[in-house]
């Protein structure tokens, strides 16, 4: 098999920071275990064969570091430098960037002159792996198409259109913690299913592991009631509503143990290698006794305000219709306040429980609105559990400072229509406050 001469350079403050908005724990274990991520990275996303990473290089402010809410007043700053190790175990090429400045290090100009120094060696690189979401670095996915090199951007933010558009390929924040995981990702899937994408029983068992040791009883019991509605279904299962019921019956043995070790509701019942078991999006049954169902309507082409439309159009938002968009929120807040929070299982969660209701909603849409909401000061991980109303602001207020920093020209009436549409009160430009991820 050919090998693809790969080169990857991180910039760890700016990935990290980004991941630990949305899920600290799975941003820690980004850092602590890059090794892991690495090796599947090397075969994601690749048509010519398996990368060879010839280049390993993560750029990192020793000094940086991210707030830990629930630390306590002894140790209330995670520091960058306990990460270091880690990265120098895993083969990288761990290089100390302080800050210029307040608010800049050194780690994008760094990057931007490795790269262009890369190109003029005499080895040849087939792709360049460029781990930021700084938009400062479109120059340099150009000069690197024009040097007839493939790129790809991974990046825990949404990242401008002008930066994302240069890169060959694009792993946002959702495929990144997929691939910190050990989940499957799939960077064609607009939907995903939460068992076909990589949560199946040989998934959940790997390397021989039952993650449920331990957890016997509970996880007997959770057996047991599964088996029983599989068993009985005269229908395809919801698996949305079929994970609340159980966590509801099965009590905090659920939460405590993140569904017994297994990390999800759909690996936890991929173990249990349940007879004839088919699933398709948010759906599992029985194909011996149950007929296949329909496959989901599309969204429909809804007309939009013409403030609406611009977004759609310069920062990708979800199109979608008016009434779609509280009872997305509500559905969030549902999932925050009963769920320990993952963001995969989070956007399946949250599309099946909205399939339900008729509302065909992408979980790239609901990702999308989850990381705005982080970014704009209401991570769903934040205990207690933010409202709909409090998901709602902050979602809203980040979209608008994007589009400032986009330069995107509102009027007071087109904010307030963006507003209205958008489902978030008049008032809460106050309460959310206009708080940019990064750029």
């Amino acid at each position: 098999m050919n090998r693809v001469r790969a080169a990857l350079y991180l910039d760890f403050d700016n990935v990290f920071s980004g991941l630990y908005k949305l899920d600290p724990d799975v941003a820690v274990h980004f850092a602590e275990d890059p090794g892991g991520w690495l090796r599947r990275l090397a075969t994601t996303a690749t048509t010519d064969g398996e990368r060879r990473w010839l280049v390993l290089r993560c750029y990192l402010n020793p000094a940086g570091w991210v707030y830990r809410p629930d630390a306590g007043e002894e140790q209330p700053r995670l520091y960058f430098s306990k990460f270091r190790p880690f990265f120098v175990r895993a083969g990288f090429d761990v290089i100390d960037c302080p800050r210029y400045s307040s608010t800049k290090n050194a780690a994008d100009i760094r990057i931007v002159v490795d790269a262009v120094d890369a190109l003029s060696v005499d080895t040849r690189y087939d792709e360049f792996v460029i781990a930021s979401g700084d938009s400062d670095m479109t120059p340099l996915l150009q000069r690197l198409r024009r040097a007839d090199r493939r790129t790809m951007i991974v990046s825990p933010a949404d990242a401008a259109e002008a930066f994302t558009a240069i890169a060959d390929q694009v792993l946002d924040s959702q495929h990144l913690l997929a691939l910190v995981q050990g989940e499957s990702v799939d960077l064609d899937d607009e939907t995903g299913s939460e068992v076909e994408d990589g949560y199946d029983d040989h998934v959940a068992a790997a390397d021989g592991v039952n993650p449920a040791a331990g957890q016997s009883e509970a996880y007997e019991a959770f057996r047991s009631i599964l088996t029983q509605e599989y068993a009985t279904a005269t229908a395809p299962l919801n698996m949305a509503s079929l994970a609340s019921r159980l966590r509801t019956q099965l009590g905090p043995s659920v939460s405590g143990s993140n569904w017994f070790g297994f990390g999800s509701f759909a690996r936890a019942v991929g173990s249990l290698a349940l007879p004839n078991l088919r699933t398709s999006q948010h759906l599992l049954w029985d194909t011996s006794r149950h007929p296949a169902p329909t496959t989901a309507i599309a969204p429909p082409r809804v007309a939009l305000p013409d403030p609406v439309e611009r977004l759609v159009d310069q920062l990708d938002l979800p199109r979608m219709p008016q009434h779609w968009w509280p009872a997305l929120y509500r559905a969030l807040a549902e999932y925050a306040q009963s769920q320990r929070f993952n963001l995969t299982q989070c956007t399946g969660w949250v599309r099946d429980n909205l399939h339900e209701q008729g509302l065909p909603v992408s979980r790239n849409a609901v990702g999308f609105i989850v990381r705005g909401a982080s970014y704009g000061g209401c991570p769903l991980h934040r205990q207690p559990a933010p409202t709909a109303e409090e998901m709602a602001a902050a979602f809203v207020g980040n979209v608008l400072s994007r589009a400032d920093a986009a330069e995107i020209t509102f009027s007071d009436e087109d904010i307030a229509t963006v507003r209205a549409w958008l489902g978030a009160r008049p008032d809460s430009a106050e309460r959310a406050g206009r708080t940019e991820g990064p750029s």
